[in-house]
């Protein structure tokens, strides 16, 4: 073993699962990847992010614009590019994929087989689940805390608002938050919540770790150098944008609208989006008496954002916005519910937050009258993934953590091992989970993905 390998070996390796992958421009995807790129850059330790491998049909379901890869070296190339044109530096970490298989019900990837495999015994030392009720609902295989010395769960998304929604709502998010305190508390040593608008769980903490695309911040940097240098800055009014669904803020914003159209006469806002209801959404603006436009959905960083104003969010499902930080790091007035989501962004002096439909008019009019306050190079510092990347280390405590020199080693399933279910609660309750899951639907992957993956029927890798 040469110098370098030693010195590899003595780092620490983090992988990192999530439970989507671009081109789905969804937070899931996203984040997760900017998240590896930023822990590797220093090249302090090893990364590999692990995203789910799709069927050829399963992509046409999901990904956008009629994009589909043949195979996963072609979907890992993809990856690499947008990330390298976004962040301007080549990326160091490695990308492994697991089977997945959409589900239309759900809109959403569920993991198929024992997905901790991806990563092999002798390499496995730290994992990062992002959102790890979504990747251990069905998990079947090896327990993560029996095969990781650390694993860090991080939760997006806020699943008992979303499913409050639906028919017999409340009932179906009692038994989810018991699902879920479940499976965390299984599979996670510490989790970390973007924000207190998540469910609660045990000695969780709240912090968000996540941070914006260095674009905006670019953008933000040229709107700035606009403003000093005398030049119109933000000649656009008012704009929304998010996936075009009644629970993403498109229902509260509309009827904000509806219910002042006197106070907010002659405003005009754009929305864009697509999505599920996209139709609902134009028609229900058209009746409006104001200049509501509704356009197709676009990429944030597009130039035709650059010169708006004032965004507004009145969304309160998101857990921490995405597109609230990119409009703050683009230099806008933001303007959004006084929730738990947003306080983060409370600290930025164009955050303007309200309790009212009162007060929301009264904040979208005054931010039309005046110009953004100009960001700091601490505040810019803040959205930046560079401080995400800090915030994550010291809340996952990964700066603490001994290194230890990985050695092969055995991870048996619970169908191999012995339990002591009368001394240890926590091995009982995951024995339970990994029955219980064995029992529900199909747990191992079909033969497209097998192929496309290297994998044998077992869903264990060949070769």
């Amino acid at each position: 073993m040469d110098k370098k390998q030693q010195q590899q070996q003595q780092q620490q390796h983090i992988a990192i699962f999530t439970t989507a992958s671009l081109p789905w421009m969804t937070g899931t995807a996203v984040n997760p990847l900017f998240r590896a790129a930023y822990l590797a850059k220093d090249e302090k330790r090893r990364v590999t992010l692990v995203i789910p491998w799709l069927s050829f049909k399963n992509q046409q379901l999901v990904y956008p614009n009629n994009i589909t890869f043949t195979s996963p070296s072609e979907h890992q190339k993809y990856v690499y590019d947008w990330l390298e044109e976004r962040t301007a530096f080549k990326s160091t970490f490695a990308i492994r994929f697991y089977p997945g298989k959409f589900s239309v019900s759900k809109r959403s990837i569920l993991p198929v087989g024992d997905i901790s495999e991806t990563i092999p015994d002798e390499e496995a030392d730290i994992a990062v689940l992002e959102e790890p009720e979504h990747l251990t609902w069905f998990h079947h295989g090896k327990r993560w805390k029996s095969k990781f010395r650390r694993v860090i769960g991080v939760i997006h998304t806020n699943y008992l608002e979303y499913v409050r929604r639906e028919k017999n709502g409340r009932l179906q998010a009692y038994l989810l938050k018991y699902v879920n305190t479940w499976v965390v508390g299984i599979y996670c040593h510490k989790v970390i919540r973007l924000s207190a608008a998540t469910q609660d769980y045990t000695d969780s903490i709240v912090c968000n770790v996540h941070g914006v695309n260095p674009k905006f911040l670019e953008v933000g940097k040229k709107m700035i150098e606009q403003q000093q240098g005398g030049l119109p800055a933000f000649t656009k009014g008012a704009y929304y944008i998010g996936k075009m669904v009644w629970s993403k803020g498109y229902k509260e914003l509309l009827k904000l609208l509806s219910d002042h159209q006197k106070e907010l006469a002659g405003v005009e806002i754009d929305l864009y989006g697509s999505g599920e209801d996209s139709d609902q959404v134009r028609e229900a603006a058209k009746k409006l008496d104001l200049a509501v436009r509704v356009h197709p959905g676009r990429d944030h960083a597009d130039p035709i954002f650059h010169e708006y104003k004032a965004f507004l969010n009145p969304s309160t499902t998101d857990v921490v916005c995405t597109t609230t930080a990119e409009a703050l790091a683009m230099g806008k007035i933001v303007i959004c519910a006084n929730h738990p989501s947003n306080e983060f962004f409370k600290q930025f002096p164009n955050c303007r937050t309200y309790d009212t439909s009162h007060e929301f008019i009264e904040a979208t009019r005054k931010a039309l009258a005046e110009q953004p306050a100009q960001l700091t190079d601490a505040q810019r510092h803040e959205l930046s993934w560079e401080a995400a990347t800090l915030r994550f280390l010291k809340a996952a405590d990964l700066d603490h953590v001994p290194v230890k020199n990985l050695e092969k080693r055995p991870s048996m399933t619970f169908g191999s091992t012995s339990i002591n279910l009368s001394s240890n609660m926590e091995d009982a309750s995951a024995y339970l989970h990994y029955v219980a899951s064995g029992l529900v639907g199909s747990t191992q992957p079909d033969e497209e993905l097998c192929k496309d993956l290297g994998l044998d029927e077992t869903g264990a890798k060949t070769g």
